[in-house]
């Protein structure tokens, strides 16, 4: 059975040079393209036998990492590898947050990219050396544990997924529409967000939430 593979990207052209790479192995078939997140739900909603996802991070509509977070919620039977040229650190960590399987840059040829894929197939998790180094370095720096008389903030997950959205400067309307929720519930949401940071604004919101590594 030939395993069946999405590419995610705004880029036609980057694209093609994907489909081009895995075009060289037989057992590769191709289940989709899309050019942002909110594509790619819509055609996960009616093509769910995919297998893997090869996902850009910069793009609009809706990126690499929102989307990600969306499809590991509703099938997290598919697995996905980043395919970015982003090697910063925010961008891995936000990645591996989300629940990304691999994070691969575009430069990786066509064996190494196929040979990820199996990989990441059976469980495994791949990794350019170089970004491997990078999440070693993120690890080597742990969280510093709040001081003992000061309690620990603890979001729900559906709260820290509107927060992130709100980070990115989106309105209640947009975030609710990428999280498949009414706007009020949003709204609700974020009131909570407020009380439990003990904040009075998105702005605080997400530096309080940043400096506590909740997003």
């Amino acid at each position: 059975m030939k395993t069946r593979i999405a590419i995610i990207e705004d880029n036609n052209f980057l694209i093609k040079s994907v489909k081009d790479k895995l075009s060289l192995f037989e057992n590769i078939q191709l289940s989709f393209t899309a050019n942002d997140g909110v594509q790619c739900i819509e055609k996960l909603q009616t093509d769910k036998r995919t297998d893997l996802i090869l996902m850009d991070i910069e793009m609009p509509n809706q990126n690499g990492i929102e989307t990600t977070k969306l499809v590991k919620q509703k099938y997290p039977q598919i697995k996905i590898i980043m395919l970015t040229v982003f090697d910063d650190d925010e961008n891995i960590f936000n990645a591996i947050q989300a629940g990304a399987d691999g994070y691969l840059l575009k430069e990786t040829p066509p064996k190494e990219l196929y040979d990820a894929i199996v990989q990441t197939l059976e469980g495994g998790a791949v990794m350019t050396p170089s970004i491997a180094m990078k999440t070693l370095k993120l690890l080597r720096h742990p969280l510093i544990a709040p001081p003992e008389n000061q309690e620990e903030i603890t979001l729900t997950a559906r709260e820290i997924e509107v927060l992130e959205q709100l980070s990115k400067g989106l309105p209640y309307t947009a975030i609710a529409e990428n999280l498949f929720i009414s706007p009020s519930t949003v709204r609700r949401h974020t009131e909570n967000i407020y009380q439990k940071l003990q904040v009075h604004s998105k702005i605080e919101a997400v530096e309080t939430a940043k400096r506590n590594r909740l997003i």
